[in-house]
């Protein structure tokens, strides 16, 4: 007669320093899982503490409550199945990044991380010490081996080890943030893991935002030759139970659902909306309001506030110069009333010729420059900001990944504000994605359906509005043309000969290379904003403000 296993896969999402409220949904979990008859309930990496806590860890006083927790919990869900959660382990000396295994009301085994990150937006290595070899934990029927995160991401290493030191099956606990794609990249590694292994596996991830970071989910399970036997939805809270059955070639898992997975442009979409949903309920912000232009930066960070929040919470604030155009003024109207939002109309005209008389002894004898453009843009700041004081609601910023990069933003104007969802996002891929919300609708999203933004902001040549006629084309190269540059320079690491070989004006590419490093400071001060990609503007690029470095190559 074959053998079963019973696991419980609870992908949710916790918070940061929330250590009751994370014991809280573990017991949520276990209670369902005892109702399925499991023998396990298995939850992410770090779930107790939630992810990523950063220096937060190495606090004596933080991890000795995180480890209370944990005896809590084990003491609350004494009589039931094993619980698996992620950790800190604090043994007298080092601090450890642990997965407990918790049965009959006691901490019955610890696994500790091997292998620590420390690439893009990891530093475990700063935080943690490296474990030495383990062995599979036995449970009931079955050993499991538990290669934490990094553990399973390479080859001919600890995986391996815990085969040939007997596990039967592959457990993967994880904290694994979303990237373009990045389902695919853990695939591709567990699918190698399997291979090697012979080894059935699952990898269980967390879902939820966390500052700049978004978890993503999209845990699934493989048997060996790497099938697909699970596949769970991508962003949302989930729990599955599977059924791991032993016959005469070993431990398989029986097959369960398969979610469908959004491409790209969805994935991405959402991973704004959840970073930004969550930013705000885990902070305590219940309501945002941001300065509406007639542009479609603005006009896609309302759009994505409107979907995170409900429109009811969202303020969009008009604030015109003489140099606002009559169809920004329409577009900005527009879409406030296609989505539903608050709209606000406050001309800057009067404020802004009291600070040019006030200014008037001190700059004269001087040409108008850009001088005269910033303090348009820090006046709109600063009532924004007024508003956001006054009223509780939260300030958003609007910039670009191409305006950050090279500094076509005004610090303290329109860089003030606490998020900003589109931080990761090119110029040119804004565009695209506005074209995709305007065709696509999910239940996710809080906004109304239908082409919510203009097309005629979509289509029409960016400006900032700042001078008569001014396009953004006046001071940078076409946007094409830039965010293919920025591209190589920031994602890529490419040297400036290399963009050349590829056919880039050499002028051209020093020239941004240029503005990228002087603006360095800038986004040292910038708000948060969601991580896109392998290389955003945030914990992935840790350069210096002062460098005199740059590449003549």
């Amino acid at each position: 007669m074959s053998e079963t296993f019973r696991l419980t896969l609870a992908q949710l999402n916790p918070t940061v320093g929330a250590f009751a409220a994370n014991a809280a949904k573990a017991r949520e979990a276990w209670a369902q899982a005892k109702d399925a008859g499991s023998d396990m309930l298995a939850l992410p990496e770090a779930f107790i503490t939630g992810y990523q806590t950063q220096d937060l860890v190495m606090r004596p006083q933080f991890f000795r409550d995180a480890m209370a927790a944990v005896d809590q919990l084990a003491t609350d869900c004494a009589d039931g199945p094993a619980i698996g959660i992620g950790g800190p382990f604090f043994d007298g000396t080092d601090l450890f990044n642990a997965y407990y295994i918790l049965k009959d009301g006691k901490i019955a085994a610890r696994v500790l991380k091997q292998r620590l990150p420390s690439q893009t937006v990891f530093d475990e290595k700063r935080h943690f010490a490296p474990a030495d070899p383990q062995g599979p934990v036995g449970m009931g029927p079955i050993r499991i081996g538990i290669p934490i995160c990094e553990d399973a991401w390479h080859g001919e290493d600890v995986c391996e080890t815990l085969a040939e030191s007997g596990a039967e099956f592959l457990l993967i606990p994880n904290g694994s943030p979303y990237y373009r794609n990045k389902f695919d990249v853990r695939l591709n590694h567990m699918v190698a893991r399997v291979v090697e292994t012979d080894l059935p596996l699952v990898y269980l991830n967390m879902v939820g935002g966390q500052d700049d970071q978004v978890f993503d989910g999209g845990s699934f399970a493989l048997n060996p030759g790497g099938a697909l036997a699970l596949k769970m939805p991508a962003f949302d809270e989930d729990i599955q139970h599977i059924d791991l059955t032993r016959d005469d070639e070993g431990w398989r898992i029986t097959s369960g659902p398969i979610a469908v997975h959004g491409d790209a442009w969805e994935q991405d979409y959402r991973a704004m909306v959840e970073s930004l949903r969550d930013y705000m309920r885990k902070t305590g912000f219940k309501k945002v309001l941001l300065g509406l232009s007639g542009g479609i930066d603005s006009a896609i960070v309302a759009t994505i506030a409107a979907d995170a929040l409900g429109p009811e919470n969202v303020r969009c604030v008009m604030l015109p110069s003489e140099y606002t155009s009559q169809s920004s003024l329409d577009d900005a109207k527009d879409i406030a009333q296609r989505l539903g939002c608050t709209y606000d109309f406050m001309p800057i005209r009067e404020g802004r010729d009291a600070i040019t008389n006030t200014l008037a002894p001190l700059f004269e004898g001087t040409e108008p420059d850009l001088t005269e453009e910033n303090i348009q843009s820090r006046l709109r700041g600063l009532l924004l900001m007024a508003l956001s004081n006054k009223t509780g609601a939260m300030l958003l910023t609007t910039g670009n990944k191409s305006e950050i990069a090279v500094g076509y933003s005004t610090i303290y104007g329109d860089m003030a504000g606490g998020y900003n969802p589109i931080k990761d996002l090119y110029k040119t891929r804004v565009f695209e994605q506005c074209r995709w919300r305007n065709a696509n609708h999910r239940d996710w999203m809080k906004g109304p359906e239908g082409e919510v933004i203009p097309v005629s902001i979509i289509d029409k040549p960016p400006s900032a509005e700042l001078r008569p006629d001014q396009k953004d084309e006046d001071s940078l190269p076409p946007y094409e043309l830039l965010d293919g540059i920025l591209h190589g320079l920031i994602d890529d690491e490419k040297s400036v000969a290399e963009l050349v070989a590829d056919g880039f004006d050499r002028t051209t590419v020093k020239k941004v290379e240029h503005l990228i490093f002087i603006s360095e400071y800038k986004r040292f001060q910038s708000a948060p904003g969601t991580r896109l990609t392998r290389r955003s503007l945030g914990l992935d690029r840790r350069y210096p403000i002062v460098n005199r470095w740059r590449d003549e190559s």
